[in-house]
């Protein structure tokens, strides 16, 4: 990547230990490491200039910037629950005056954090701020490499139940050549095949997204199965991430290829896309070919013997861990494995408000 992004942070981060932290010092009293990255956080992602102002009519409802900041907060903090949330809102100043609200009391109820977090959910807040964020600090830059990975993402929530396939589908096909003027049906396109000629907006409308039973094999082979959803992620060098898109669980890695790569090539230029075996099919090679990309995609073997890679490419391919780390850090450190809300748009913002987190951190790691 070239230094335009390192400027910026740069440039924000002097304005920050310059001006910011004085006035802090003197209004919140001096403050932890942890807080100090905290502050430069919330600077960078600036989450309060995307929160919609309140119409005037009707009752006044509690103001939704600091609310915003704090599910930052709380995404940034690991914190399990709002119920915990709010308890640290409550005893700790410091951290109370860094999300907005002076004193104790004005902080809001529990109830009021949910229905604020519907709202955002529903609005798609976090994602219209990481798009901001990634074409501001990545735009004008050239990625290398964009690493594709999904990781498990377990819920509290029942599983729908799948449909029977209709009849006309269980029908089986006559095998060999068809005789002379027999019409036989065309074969549906698959869905990978479709989104090669769809928008971004018809890609996503077409995945699954409900809550579901997943099923994937670890390192060693064996098989694991969870309830919930799956988030799949583009990842550029040094940890950034590109897009975010979460799906039903059972949805194959396959699946969502095509639109984190239409997504990731909206927002940024890009030359590489590394990809594991489950996603070795001729429709993704060919779309990331035709946006002139190289897709360095491991082989998969499908009961048979696996092709090894070339030199140059397998060296390049290593450069696909950067996804896996993302993936660690939003479950280990940022709320990925304590998901407590229900519905896909309510689990999608709880991810993306720690894709947010992890996004600021990783643009604040090129510079520091």
């Amino acid at each position: 990547m070239t230094e335009v992004p390192v400027e910026r942070i740069s440039y924000l981060l002097s304005n920050v230990q310059r001006s910011l932290f004085p006035h802090l010092r003197e209004e919140v009293g001096e403050l932890t490491e942890k807080e100090r990255r905290f502050v430069v956080v919330l600077e960078v992602v600036e989450i309060e200039k995307h929160v919609r102002g309140h119409h005037w009519l009707g009752r006044k409802p509690k103001d939704r910037k600091p609310l915003a900041r704090a599910f930052v907060a709380k995404a940034f903090y690991n914190i399990p629950t709002t119920g915990a949330l709010l308890e640290r809102l409550r005893r700790d100043k410091a951290f109370r005056q860094l999300c907005g609200w002076e004193c104790w009391y004005r902080v809001p109820s529990e109830s009021t954090f949910s229905r604020t977090f519907d709202e955002f959910a529903q609005s798609e807040l976090t994602d219209k701020v990481h798009e901001a964020l990634v074409k501001e600090y990545v735009g004008d830059d050239v990625v290398w490499h964009v690493s594709r990975d999904s990781t498990a993402v377990e819920a509290r929530e029942k599983p729908v139940k799948k449909e029977a396939a209709p009849e006309a589908s269980k029908v089986k096909r006559k095998r060999g050549r068809p005789r002379k003027g027999e019409q036989r049906p065309v074969p549906d396109k698959k869905r990978i095949e479709k989104q090669r000629e769809w928008s971004i907006e018809e890609c996503l409308a077409d995945l699954p997204r409900v809550c579901d039973v997943g099923t994937k094999k670890n390192s060693k082979g064996y098989k694991s199965s969870w309830v919930g959803y799956k988030f799949n992620a583009d990842v550029a060098d040094g940890g950034i991430p590109l897009s975010g898109i979460t799906t039903s669980a059972s949805v194959h890695d396959s699946q969502v290829a095509i639109p984190l790569m239409k997504m990731t090539a909206s927002r940024v230029e890009s030359f590489y896309d590394l990809m594991d075996s489950a996603y070795d099919a001729e429709p993704i090679r060919l779309t990331s070919l035709e946006m002139g990309h190289v897709p360095i995609i491991d082989h998969n073997a499908r009961g048979g013997k696996a092709l090894p890679m070339e030199p140059d490419r397998a060296r390049r391919y290593n450069n696909r861990t950067t996804a896996e780390r993302f993936n660690s850090e939003l479950k280990d450190n940022h709320g990925g494995s304590m998901v407590r809300v229900r519905g896909n748009k309510k689990v999608h913002a709880h991810l993306m408000f720690g894709l947010l987190v992890i996004f600021a951190e990783a643009v604040i790691g090129l510079v520091t």
